[in-house]
């Protein structure tokens, strides 16, 4: 609807209590809750996945997965529990992950008199076990059993798990002691080959996040001090949210020789000679919702893009106790029907009939705040008339204040149901997209210069969000990269990524002075 200039839109009384620009925070929690999507555990930095955002997971569970086996790659399960020698073998690793472990030392508990219970001494294992923060040196074991010869390469496995890594500060999705991922694990002859492997994983998440998620994304490599423990090279997808931060949504790590060594994952090449292979990993977890919500959700809640929403059209019949009762879930059911032996977005239409007892707008507002891409109101006249009642969520208010509800015939609904859905899903990365390119600025060129862009509340636009900085670097190591880190640390802030195919910059880098040989994004972030 276009608004007319001379015309003051209508307040809008909307669904959250909190809104995105008075508490960015607070806001994200209000929305996990009122679209219930989690809920607390009782555990610390633990999260009960409610069946929406669970939902949500099993669909980007169902497209990855899909993206994964076109790969040549096949899925297996490796254990729980690892031992703490296989960690003590890669120290670069179990360094960098060694203050987020958790530890099991007994198998068994006893009463402690008290009415409680206590670890039995007497149950105390011979070698603690490590509960799970990533695979790399349990699947390094079975790596070097499965590998012999050049003819077993390239070994590409992944596999969908739960890890623990005991995180200090934890936010639902974002971060938390336990979370849900792929992780893939791959063998081969030579760095090229593993490096070819190492980027189509980057690829595979880059595409996957622009046209699954809507959202918009950065591939590029990380600096030194952001690699994987004990990497040779990690990259990553890297995600602006509505304020500003970025959130680092993938990685890929080329891992080098380093845990083949460790793990004795060799080789017989086609000359009959011992080689370690170049071993390769890559991941993606339930931090990709906690990116959805906060690259789309709005003051009335969450919006879903229809690619992974677990229903893209929620049919609700307004209720009454009249004759019109059985005609009206009639109508809806075979509206349903019709709707369900449709595709779009290459799949069936996900559409639920949401007969439950209710008034229709509270049920409305139910779904409003989950997020699903289309809502349906149907009463006992339109079914008569053949008619519908439909709203957009993304479009979901008029200029009056009022929900934007558009009323057609069945027929052309039914006609324009699949292409409504994927103009939602095109829509939502449009609007994302458009908000994360106006918040990158150039032409910051020195450290006093981008001390006092994140410095204050607002930058120079006015905008609440500072963003990203686009900068010049030349990429140093040791001493002068620790120097530049401890800098960037007490400005709260990091170094993203360098994004492929950036090109040379010119001028000089404003860390060190030296000439810029590559771009970076400096950001805060999540």
């Amino acid at each position: 609807m276009t608004q007319n200039p001379q015309i003051k839109p209508a307040p809008i009384k909307h669904a959250l209590t909190t809104t995105r620009a008075g508490d960015f925070a607070a806001w994200y929690q209000e929305v996990i809750s009122a679209a219930e999507m989690a809920e607390e555990s009782g555990v610390r930095g633990c999260m009960v996945i409610r069946p929406w955002g669970y939902g949500i997971w099993e669909r980007i569970q169902h497209l990855m997965d899909a993206r994964i086996k076109a790969a040549g790659v096949e899925n297996c399960y490796f254990p729980l529990f690892i031992p703490l020698s296989y960690f003590a073998k890669e120290a670069e690793h179990v360094d960098g992950f060694a203050k987020e472990m958790a530890v099991v030392t007994h198998h068994r508990l006893i009463a402690d008199g008290k009415g409680g219970l206590v670890p039995d001494p007497e149950a105390k294992l011979e070698e603690p076990l490590i509960v799970r923060p990533t695979s790399e040196t349990v699947i390094g074991q079975a790596m070097a059993r499965w590998v012999q010869s050049w003819r077993d390469l390239p070994l590409l496995t992944n596999q969908w798990a739960n890890v623990v890594r005991w995180e200090m500060r934890t936010r639902m999705f974002l971060r938390t002691s336990e979370f849900l991922w792929q992780e893939g694990h791959t063998a081969h002859a030579d760095r090229t080959d593993a490096m070819a492997e190492t980027l189509r994983a980057l690829e595979m998440y880059r595409s996957f996040s622009e046209e699954a998620l809507a959202m918009p994304v950065v591939a590029g490599e990380k600096p030194e001090n952001e690699r994987f423990p004990g990497a040779a090279a990690t990259y990553s997808i890297e995600a602006m949210m509505q304020d500003g931060k970025a959130l680092q949504a993938g990685t890929s790590h080329y891992l080098g020789t380093g845990f083949a060594e460790a793990a004795g994952i060799h080789y017989q090449n086609k000359e009959g000679q011992q080689a370690l292979c170049h071993t390769t990993s890559w991941g993606v977890s339930t931090r990709l919702i906690g990116g959805v919500i906060m690259t789309h959700g709005d003051d009335d809640g969450l919006r879903v893009p229809p690619a992974i929403a677990p229903q893209q059209i929620v049919i609700l019949p307004m209720l009454r106790d009249t004759d019109e009762y059985e005609a009206l879930l009639a109508y809806c059911e075979e509206l349903r029907s019709s709707l369900a032996k449709q595709q779009a977005l290459g799949e069936p239409i996900r559409v639920l009939h949401d007969k439950r007892p209710g008034k229709a707008t509270q049920k409305r507002w139910a779904w409003v705040k989950k997020g699903v891409p289309l809502i349906l109101e149907i009463g006992g006249r339109d079914a008569a008339s053949g008619q519908v009642s439909v709203v957009r969520r993304d479009r979901l208010w008029q200029d009056n204040g009022k929900v934007n509800f558009s009323a057609m015939s069945r027929e052309d609904f039914l006609g324009r149901a699949a292409s409504e859905i994927e103009d939602i899903q095109r829509s939502l990365h449009a609007e994302a997209t458009e908000r994360r390119d106006a918040q990158i600025v150039r032409g910051i060129d020195t450290l006093d210069g981008l001390k006092a862009y994140f410095s204050g509340d607002e930058d120079k636009a006015g905008q609440k969000y500072p963003g990203w900085v686009e900068m010049g670097w030349s990429r140093p190591t040791g001493a002068a990269l620790e120097a530049v880190v401890e800098v960037l640390k007490s400005l709260k802030l990091t170094i993203r990524n360098t994004p492929l195919g950036a090109g040379k910059p010119e001028g000089l880098c404003p860390f060190t002075g030296e000439a810029a040989v590559e771009t970076i994004y400096v950001a805060r972030s999540y």
